[in-house]
């Protein structure tokens, strides 16, 4: 029992110090940057864009050992019975043997209706398409990033203004009771006393759920583990100022110049071009050069193995051309096609091309529209909170009921919300504006 005793103390004591441990631990700090860096480094789209690069590099370096001759060896081990052609000597026998046979063939393209080097060219252009497609990914995170991590800001920022009402609402509620028990004010405004500060804590509530779950979306985008300890950097309550932007035509020059996903649409133009050329060649004769060596052994000839293989040793060299003359119109078809496909790559170019300036344009109208949201809700705001202040001076002083005064407070936090929205938008599409000129984004 003592022996029990000791054991049962040692693990509560062990669970004791782990539980200390866990508690003791606090959250890194992740600014934007951080989360940036983490996400290039370690985001499954940027990963498995990068394997298709991968892949790329593959077919272009096979397309180039294409040109190389290749070298293949056979052995073969035959036993024929009754009559038949000795592999060996090439003599018609009528009766049992065995023969072995060894052999080196080569052979290597000579000409092939250019089709080798526009491959090589062709897969060197879809390494630098792939390449292109990681950085867009790579873009697109970084977007994806900075804008759940700006949600997260909006979200924090709003959980500080539901303290600060329910802080202020447990004073008033405190102050009614105080009033309806002396009699001074009537059961109905102590009971909307009661039921804003009730109203206020539902707010926090959600207000803290709503920034876990931008925790969360955060979180996946940085693939960290779900019980990863975690926090962003601490909003600036400071008086924010808009950013002069730039001009609009300057903004969408600089995209396509810089955005990767129109540099890869252009390649991709060029990769169906060549494709075409490729199918060209089809119609071209091919030239083929080819060798071998070889050597065996035949039961029916009376020399060892040996001296059969030093007197069977032989060596060939050959040229062989194809010309193409009538392929029931395969080649026609597929040129046709290419020539399709060399169409639809540009208007897949034209595409790309109008969703950029999609972009540029609606984040220009956004940040010029949250700009004048962001000076009208600073005033409203402001507005809001001396109307509040005041309020809250009257219903102290027992010249405001409780109703008039919620509908103040809750006038003052509309206001505020309206502001941090029109202030993150604001910093968002900014920033968009920023990135698209190839600017790195900063908050």
């Amino acid at each position: 029992m003592k022996l029990y005793l000791t054991i049962l103390g040692l693990f509560a004591g062990c669970l004791s110090y782990g539980q200390d441990v866990s508690s003791s631990e606090t959250p890194k700090i992740w600014y934007l940057q951080d989360c940036i860096s983490y996400a290039l480094d370690n985001n499954i789209v940027i990963k498995d864009a990068s394997y298709n690069k991968d892949i790329a590099e593959l077919d272009y370096s096979k397309s180039k050992s294409a040109r190389l001759p290749n070298l293949m060896g056979s052995a073969s081990q035959i036993f024929t019975n009754g009559q038949s052609i000795d592999p060996i000597t090439s003599d018609f026998v009528n009766e049992q043997i065995h023969s072995t046979s060894f052999d080196l063939n080569t052979s290597i393209t000579i000409f092939q209706g250019n089709q080798l080097n526009n491959q090589i060219k062709q897969n060197k252009l879809l390494v630098d398409q792939n390449s292109l497609f990681v950085a867009e990914a790579e873009n697109n995170i970084i977007l994806s990033v900075t804008e759940a991590y700006l949600q997260a800001l909006y979200a924090k920022e709003g959980i500080i203004i539901a303290e600060k009402n329910l802080e202020a609402s447990t004073k008033e509620s405190a102050t009614a009771k105080a009033r309806f028990e002396a009699g001074s004010i009537a059961m109905q405004d102590y009971t909307d006393a009661i039921s804003q500060e009730a109203t206020n804590k539902y707010s926090l509530i959600e207000a803290k759920n709503s920034y876990a779950q931008q925790i969360i979306d955060l979180k996946q985008l940085l693939e960290l583990e779900p019980l990863t300890n975690f926090e962003i950097e601490a909003p600036n309550t400071d008086t924010y100022e808009p950013k002069i932007i730039a001009n609009r035509n300057n903004v969408y020059e600089a995209a396509l110049g810089y955005l990767p996903e129109y540099q890869a649409a252009s390649l991709g133009v060029d990769v169906s071009e060549k494709d075409l050329e490729i199918t060209k060649g089809a119609y071209l004769p091919s030239l083929s050069l080819t060798g071998s060596i070889g050597s065996g052994y035949t039961s029916v000839q009376g020399f060892n193995f040996k001296d059969q293989m030093n007197s069977n040793f032989n060596q060939r060299v050959g040229l062989s051309l194809t010309v193409p003359i009538f392929n029931r119109n395969q080649t026609k078809v597929e040129v046709q096609k290419a020539k399709i496909a060399i169409d639809q790559s540009g208007i897949q170019k034209q595409t790309v091309k109008k969703e950029i300036y999609k972009k540029v344009e609606t984040a220009y109208q956004n940040v010029l529209a949250t700009q004048e949201q962001l000076v009208a809700a600073e005033a409203a705001s402001e507005a809001a909170e001396e109307s509040y202040k005041l309020a809250q001076q009257r219903f102290n002083l027992g010249g405001l009921n409780a109703t008039d005064l919620i509908i103040s407070q809750n006038t003052y936090t509309n206001a505020q919300q309206n502001y941090l929205q029109a202030k993150y938008l604001n910093i968002l599409y900014t920033q968009l504006l920023e990135f698209y000129q190839g600017n790195e984004i900063k908050i």
